[in-house]
């Protein structure tokens, strides 16, 4: 097992946040005073309850706040931001790297790229500093002064963090500009409240050393992971977990880096997972070797079952399906604690189960009967509107709109086991989603902390004169006679008002790669008149190239098939197949044929 490979709950959970922490009257943030009305309080309550509910996924984040804080707050000090701002990074990633919004805010700050680059961090296909807890953390500290220089107002510049300066100026003026205590309603913007509710959750429980303790090795001259494993005489496996910014085998040498390293000894027993639990006495789950994943049917509907440490966005990475999908499949939120041993769907769960109900256990609630049954929760609530308040034990919860026949009927589950030694993928220059944000966040977000790549856009294909060859029963060969696929604008014109944001999402590019093409400096800005390269030169030429040695094959898709494993049976990428195929999700259908590239 590789040093650090599962999350660590360690003995000794300090009785500081064995309780959850009550939301106070009163609170200072910054150089501020914030009074915290009854209804917001009721409302931030509930966070801190729903982020403290289950000990062993808290003390996973606190275990991650305790190895990271030192350096966030060493940092903070040198560009005099009020150290409250920590708690930030915890609401923002959960402290996790290669963290990704839905809008592809990326890493320990959840930057988008053009936001990076202004803000001094590298963002190409080599480096990604934002997934450098030190490079991006200061960046963080000098985005945040620069909305508070425009406010006078820490609090509005934490608020801007999310929606940007000028969509705080929009939303609320000028009238709390030098404020020094304000007061904080059911009124109050949603991401502030959540912030309090991290704050309270966090502020306790993070006090005391860390079990892992991690410093930086800086670099300055061109050197490959295997060399600086060497030098270092360290796991080269554990140094890229370390070091996810590093994205290729070699770190340039164009300015200086901070490698992190972990330190410190290892506690006794660390090839066991320990689970944190509300009794005194941990409870300890051997972790073996190689891991199997047991699949099972729920109303004909296929579920997968969650491991120890697991999170919303490894499980959906595990199951081969988009980190959207299976929150919206589940009805769950992104910060949902994932339940070990209980199973999770990889499609949308059915309106009902005919003629069928469910006798309520002791601990069951409407979403777990749902993930027990496979009906929708918004349904189950729809069938039984006469179950007010908490279930009890005997109930009788109805699946479908008729009269219920049989009492605790649960569908037959049937079982399916698949090894599961190799995590689901698209290709390494693609990202999973991480959170999903409230529909209310201001469309102005989306031109301030932009994405590392664009999200997957499938360009339309030409195929004329495709000859069909027939092969067997379940597929079928497409020869190309003379194949081209069909080429993008190779040049943009610059017009009034358009900014690189915009013109890359309308090319399906990146910004990064538009500076690049054009040798163009980001705080040079571009003109009216200014004529961009869109594409780099050699595509054309490649795809003709590519597309006169190739073939498509016809794949009909099985019940059990997914993606990725479609995907390795022809040796391609999930992101190959969904370019192929113009799908926009991960979803198959049996039945459904898939187009598979050959050489």
């Amino acid at each position: 097992m590789r040093f650090f490979a599962v999350a660590l709950i360690f003995f000794g959970v300090a009785a500081s946040y064995a309780q959850t922490p009550e939301v106070p009257h009163k609170m200072h943030f910054a150089d501020m005073t914030l009074t915290i009305r009854d209804d917001a309080r009721r409302e931030i309550q509930k966070d801190v309850d729903a982020l403290t509910q289950y000990p062993r996924y808290f003390n996973i984040k606190v275990e991650r706040a305790k190895t990271y804080f030192p350096i966030i707050e060493k940092i903070f000090e040198e560009e005099r931001l009020p150290q409250d701002f920590k708690y930030l990074v915890l609401q923002e990633s959960a402290l996790i790297a290669d963290a990704v919004s839905v809008s592809n805010a990326v890493g320990f700050w959840q930057f988008k790229d053009f936001t990076a680059l202004e803000m001094g961090l590298r963002v190409d296909r080599e480096v990604d500093e934002r997934m450098n807890i030190y490079s991006a953390t200061r960046a963080a500290a000098r985005y945040l002064k620069k909305n508070n220089f425009m406010f006078n107002n820490w609090l509005l510049a934490l608020q801007s963090y999310q929606m940007g300066g000028g969509g705080v100026q929009r939303s609320v003026g000028d009238k709390y500009n030098g404020a020094r205590h304000m007061d904080i309603t059911s009124d109050t913007y949603w991401y502030i409240k959540k912030y309090i509710a991290h704050k309270v959750a966090f502020e306790n429980a993070v006090k005391g050393e860390p079990q892992v303790k991690v410093s930086h090795y800086p670099i300055t001259s061109a050197k490959s992971i295997s060399e600086l494993s060497h030098e270092l005489a360290m796991e080269e496996s554990l140094l890229r977990d370390y070091n996810k910014w590093i994205r290729k085998d070699k770190i340039p040498a164009d300015k200086t880096y901070a490698v992190v390293i972990p330190t410190g000894s290892l506690p006794a027993g660390f090839n066991t997972l320990n689970i944190a639990s509300a009794s005194a006495k941990p409870e300890v789950i051997e972790v073996k070797p190689t891991v199997r994943t047991e699949k099972k049917r729920f109303n004909g509907i296929m579920a997968i079952q969650a491991i120890p440490g697991e999170t919303t966005t490894a499980l959906a990475k595990r199951s081969g399906i988009g980190i959207r999908e299976f929150l919206k499949y589940n009805e769950i939120p992104i910060d949902h604690s994932v339940l070990a041993g209980s199973y999770y769907y990889l499609a949308r769960k059915k309106n009902g189960a005919r003629g069928e109900s469910y006798t309520v256990r002791s601990g069951d609630n409407l979403w777990l009967i749902s993930q027990q049954t496979g009906v929708q929760l918004k349904r189950l609530k729809k069938y039984n509107k006469q179950l007010t308040g908490a279930l009890k034990p005997g109930d009788v919860v109805r699946l479908d709109n008729a009269k219920p026949v049989t009492r605790g009927a649960v569908p037959v589950l049937e079982s399916v086991t698949e090894e599961t030694t190799v995590i689901a993928k698209v290709d390494s220059d693609s990202f999973f989603n991480w959170e999903v944000r409230p529909k209310e966040t201001p469309e102005s977000e989306a031109s301030t902390r932009a994405p590392l790549k664009p999200q997957l856009v499938i360009q339309p294909e030409q195929k004329p004169a495709d000859k069909i060859i027939p092969a067997d029963s379940s597929r079928l060969v497409l020869q190309h006679a003379d194949s081209i696929v069909a080429e993008k604008p190779a040049s943009h014109t610059v017009k009034q008002g358009e900014t690189l944001y915009a013109i890359a999402r309308q090319y399906n590019v990146s910004v990064t790669d538009l500076l690049a093409w054009n040798a163009l400096d980001i705080a040079a800005g571009i003109k009216p008149g200014q004529v961009l390269t869109v594409k780099p030169q050699s595509e054309k030429e490649e795809a003709k190239t590519q597309t006169a040695q190739s073939q498509f094959i016809m794949h009909e898709v099985k019940e059990s098939d997914t993606l990725y494993s479609v995907a390795r049976q022809y040796n391609v990428t999930i992101k190959d197949i969904m370019e192929w195929n113009k799908k926009e999700d991960f979803k198959l259908a049996r039945g459904e044929k898939l187009k598979i590239l050959t050489q």
